[in-house]
């Protein structure tokens, strides 16, 4: 990027772009997140059990990580604003079906195809919006738009909670259910093709350089034994926050004995800090990267061992402010790794190919942690209590630090051959 390019302002479209975008990635996470602030309410009403609680949050995350790649590839050929708008009125339409349920399998369905319509959700969005924006910015607005999912998860905790707590939980659904069918049908009325590359060549974004249809190979982004444990590192320093999102509500209600909206307002609070965190984690990568590129990875290893630590430590207190304290700096940094990580297969991959390789990353996260986050210690919980479920979580932070550990040993090899 030229010195000229890089000075370049950013067109008001360019911010409108990135404001939808970024509200559909709310209204996704709201869907996603609104069933782990009504837990005991469907447990009290079908008999559930702690597993079956834990597959139908973790169901959609399964969907996410088996379509991210297929749909993403899909997306560049069909064309990510007209796909964006499929997909959140599919979510929003599965989230109505959620609202409507009179069993558990009709609760299931509904969740499976809210993860359909979610699953590419983020690679696509985020394309779209590194697209309209210079090269500068790109890291910025990377960890801004997936923190963005955790702010979506608090709304979802939150908002869902209280609206259950005083209306209903199928009440909870529906009005989440609205907010995204409102903004799905605005979303292709503003965010045209034409005009999001007249903003990417006033700013020099990527869609005037590559072309927003450009079809991307598939070979680099399982190129480099760095970016293959990267992969795995991530989704698995990721499995401790799919498995705090889901189970925190549930465990603030059965071990503080709060009621289902607070429970929920703490845990969108703690869920708040760690969008904080991935923020400021983020922008220490970028810090960290501008002056010794391959300082990124051991920096990915600190923040997975660090979170370990405090996990163990706060769930080793009892119950109280001490323990809510320590949660708390442990959720800072908890999702610290997508930055690093993001920065990692953005480094090793061309450009033209960015949006499927954050596809594979996205699939990763899933597959190796969201997924079997909720799911596992859901499981765990009816066989141990979720207490000692959680206590597990740690291992899971140590085994990412080993594979970033791997990824350390090849990273600066590779990335001299990905500069070359």
């Amino acid at each position: 990027m030229t010195g000229e390019a890089a000075l370049r302002p950013v067109p008001r479209y360019a911010w409108l772009v990135f404001a939808l975008t970024f509200g559909l990635l709310i209204s996704d996470y709201m869907a996603r997140q609104v069933l782990n602030a009504v837990f005991p309410l469907l447990k009290a009403e079908w008999a559930l059990s702690d597993a079956q609680l834990g597959l139908l949050s973790g169901v959609v995350a399964v969907m996410v990580g088996l379509l991210t790649f297929p749909l993403s590839l899909l997306a560049d050929r069909w064309g990510r604003v007209r796909s964006i708008t499929v997909m959140a009125l599919l979510w929003s339409v599965a989230t109505l079906i959620c609202a409507f349920a009179q069993s558990y399998e009709q609760m299931l369905l509904g969740r499976i195809l809210v993860g359909i319509g979610e699953a590419a959700y983020g690679s696509v969005g985020i394309a779209v919006v590194i697209s309209v924006f210079p090269q500068r910015l790109r890291a910025t607005l990377s960890a801004a738009f997936m923190a963005g999912g955790l702010f979506g998860q608090v709304l979802g905790v939150g908002v869902g909670g209280a609206i259950a707590a005083a209306e209903g939980w199928r009440t909870a659904f529906l009005v989440i259910a609205a907010g995204g069918l409102a903004l799905a049908l605005l979303y292709p009325l503003l965010v045209r093709t034409g005009r999001m590359a007249e903003a990417a060549a006033k700013s020099g974004g990527v869609a005037a350089a590559i072309g927003l249809d450009e079809r991307p190979g598939l070979s680099a982004i399982f190129a480099t034994r760095s970016i293959l444990c990267t992969y795995v590192g991530s989704g698995l320093q990721i499995y401790a926050v799919g498995a705090l999102s889901a189970w925190l509500p549930t465990y603030l209600h059965r071990y503080y004995g709060l009621g289902v909206d607070r429970a929920g307002s703490l845990t969108g609070l703690l869920l708040l800090v760690a969008g904080a965190g991935m923020v400021t984690c983020g922008m220490l990568s970028d810090r960290v990267a501008r002056a010794s590129p391959h300082r990124i990875v051991p920096l990915a290893i600190f923040y997975c061992l660090t979170c370990a630590a405090l996990l163990w430590i706060a769930l080793a207190v009892p119950p109280g402010p001490a323990q809510l304290l320590i949660l708390g700096c442990a959720i800072f940094v908890a999702a610290g790794t997508t930055g690093p990580a993001g920065a990692i297969v953005s480094n090793l991959t061309p450009v033209a190919i960015h949006g499927t390789a954050f596809a594979t990353l996205t699939l990763a996260n899933n597959l190796f942690g969201l997924a079997p986050g909720p799911i596992v210690t859901g499981r765990l919980a009816d066989s141990i209590g979720l207490l000692d479920a959680l206590r597990l979580l740690p291992l899971a932070g140590l085994l990412a630090a080993a594979a970033f550990a791997l990824a350390l040993r090849s990273y600066r090899a590779d990335l001299a051959a990905a500069t070359q």
